[in-house]
């Protein structure tokens, strides 16, 4: 028996089955019996609603190799850290792309935290990083910086040693920045009074031709969550969590919350 629970706010349509829902907008129960060819559909509250469906289940069923369950009495556990990473790339920035190992960093904070059973959740705050889980080699690094620098090449006018000639993107005509209301005030928001024509300059001075670091950084993803069993994080044996800059070298700093149950 598989038990789901979902909301509907529109008629489902799964690889496996099709469902034909009566019920909308609510959160509700759906028990299905593998071994027939209709269902019931439970609302909270006692309400049945019935539904018909067609089924091609496989007989081969994921196994379930562990299982853990919190008892009653576990206290409650929220601590959140804003965590340096120092970069260990040398040299001055130059929109290189490099690998930092979060993984001894986020142990340690667990530790710390008291956490038991729960989640880790690990966000770059930055535009031009990314977190994300994978093998921490070396050669790997290697090849992840060729692989993302023939995804997004670039600009032409930018200052990176891979700079690929005829590139351009538009978030790098800086001499038109900032081009809507929306981003002047953006900029004033972060301190710049761009309403002063030499510290309109001295903005733009100061920002990096970088769409691509940008653009790889959406590709990537900023954050991750990881399951906490027992005190450990639940990542595989080859796995690391790893900062990927973008836009570097440089240090950077990510966001660490730590949620769950001692």
């Amino acid at each position: 028996m598989t038990i789901i629970i979902m909301r509907l706010d529109q008629p489902l349509l799964f690889k496996n089955y099709k469902f034909l829902i009566f019920l909308w907008g609510s959160v509700i129960q759906i028990v299905v019996n593998a071994s027939s060819s209709s269902s019931c559909y439970h609302q909270p509250g006692g309400k049945i609603v019935t539904a018909a469906f067609s089924s091609s289940i496989s007989k081969i069923q994921p196994n379930i190799i562990k299982s853990h369950h919190v008892n009653g009495y576990s206290k409650q556990i929220c601590s959140y850290y804003e965590v340096k990473i120092p970069t260990t790339a040398t040299g001055p920035p130059r929109q290189a792309i490099s690998v930092e190992d979060l993984t001894p960093t986020v142990r340690s904070l667990l530790v710390e935290s008291g956490l038991k059973n729960g989640s880790i959740n690990i966000i770059s705050r930055h535009t031009t990083t990314a977190v994300t889980i994978n093998e921490r080699e070396s050669r790997l690094a290697r090849d992840m910086e060729k692989y993302f620098l023939l995804l997004a090449p670039p600009d032409e006018r930018s200052s990176s040693e891979n700079a690929l000639k005829g590139t351009r993107y538009f978030h790098n005509d800086i001499d038109q920045r900032p081009d809507s209301p929306e981003e002047a005030q953006r900029c004033r928001e972060n301190g710049w009074d761009i309403d002063d024509p030499e510290q309109l300059q001295k903005w733009r001075d100061q920002e990096p031709i970088n769409a691509h670091s940008h653009l790889l950084s959406m590709l990537l993803g900023s954050s991750e969550c990881i399951p906490v069993v027992n005190g450990e994080m639940v990542i595989g044996q080859w796995q690391s969590i790893l900062l990927v800059d973008l836009d570097g070298p440089r240090d950077r700093t990510v966001g660490i919350q730590m949620m769950g149950f001692n």
